[in-house]
């Protein structure tokens, strides 16, 4: 072998002797013991949420501590749970004034959730007849 190949053979040896338990390899942050759970509802007026504009919009971070704009956000958290994530069911739960008669207006509210629910990606739309309508029978998740 030549002086200058032995040489070159060497310093690389020498380099992966030196540089290679320095080197670590790449991990992923360790895991929560919460699975993410970040949420943005809006309302508006319309049938469809593509042709309506949002009115109103808030966030909902259900964690350990519950937190975002929402009004009620611990008990917003608390209705996510109750339906297990599945959002259609939040259309069944009766509001906070869950006794006061709707007339029979048909003036559309369209209500949606997007974002994260324990890690799972969700994206929800439902449609009231009115304002009331989503007031009585809507879960208070969507009283904002």
């Amino acid at each position: 072998m030549r002086p200058m190949a032995r040489w070159a053979m060497s310093g690389a040896l020498l380099t992966a002797a030196v540089a290679g338990p320095l080197s670590t390899p790449a991990h992923s942050a360790p895991a929560s013991m919460y699975a993410p759970s970040a949420l943005v509802l809006t309302t508006g007026h319309g049938e469809r949420a593509v042709t309506t504009t949002p009115e109103r919009a808030v966030t909902l971070n259900c964690a350990y501590i519950t937190s975002g704009t929402h009004p009620d956000s611990r008990q917003a958290c608390a209705e996510m749970d109750r339906v297990n994530g599945d959002l259609g069911r939040l259309a069944t739960l009766r509001g906070t004034d869950a006794g006061r008669p709707c007339t029979k207006e048909y003036r559309p509210v369209v209500v949606t959730i997007q974002g994260v629910w324990r890690g799972t990606r969700v994206n929800y739309e439902h449609t009231f007849a009115n304002s009331c309508v989503k007031e009585t029978q809507g879960a208070s998740a969507f009283a904002f």
